[in-house]
């Protein structure tokens, strides 16, 4: 069973909770590839990005009674890859660090990755908090919830158009913040693709 371009995605959520295994087989397919590439962006590892997408959709299958309706399944997908990522990421330092493989060296450059790491995310925070609230709502709704230009426009009660304005004066505001603060890489990270058109 394939999904169409178009799919509507309420009908297999409503088939999923229903237990239809085919329904979930056609998510899988529909979904997997962007959260493989999700979590490959971040691990560079083919086999820790394929145990994130195992993951992930075993969430969906497990919590698919739980699912709600008015929630995209694919920003649901996306936060749960985040934190799988993150834990990984974790579990990957807490394992070199138990079996001794980590020279005093590396130990210094994990402490200063996460210190980075915490930088990084301070200062994507505070970039957001200088948007206007449509702008930030609209970045948000693509890149956090991965939700569509048309789906943004429906829910924020504008045209596509205002939403394709909304998200460049978005990008261009929080690229310069990060230039001006010394936040080069994230300028790279908000053009990944976890929001589409």
């Amino acid at each position: 069973m394939e999904l169409a371009r178009d799919f509507a995605e309420s009908d297999y959520l409503r088939r999923l909770k229903q237990d239809d295994e085919r329904a979930f087989d056609a998510l899988f397919r529909h979904y997997s590839a962007l959260v493989y590439r999700f979590a490959y962006s971040y691990l560079k590892s083919r086999p820790a990005a394929e145990e994130i997408v195992q993951e992930c959709f075993i969430k969906i299958w497990e919590k698919r009674a739980q699912l709600r309706d008015d929630v995209p399944l694919k920003g649901y997908l996306f936060t749960t890859a985040h934190h799988a990522v993150l834990n990984e990421l974790r579990r990957d330092q807490h394992h070199l660090r138990l079996h001794g493989q980590v020279a005093a060296a590396a130990g210094t450059a994990s402490v200063a990755n996460e210190v980075e790491y915490q930088e990084m995310e301070a200062l994507y925070q505070a970039a957001l908090e200088h948007l206007p609230p449509k702008q930030r709502e609209a970045f948000l709704l693509s890149r956090q919830q991965g939700l569509s230009y048309p789906e943004i426009a429906e829910r924020q009660g504008v045209s596509v158009k205002t939403v394709e304005a909304h998200m460049m004066q978005a990008l261009k505001t929080m690229r310069s913040y990060f230039r001006l603060h010394g936040g080069g890489i994230l300028g790279v990270l908000l053009t990944l693709a976890v929001g589409s058109r």
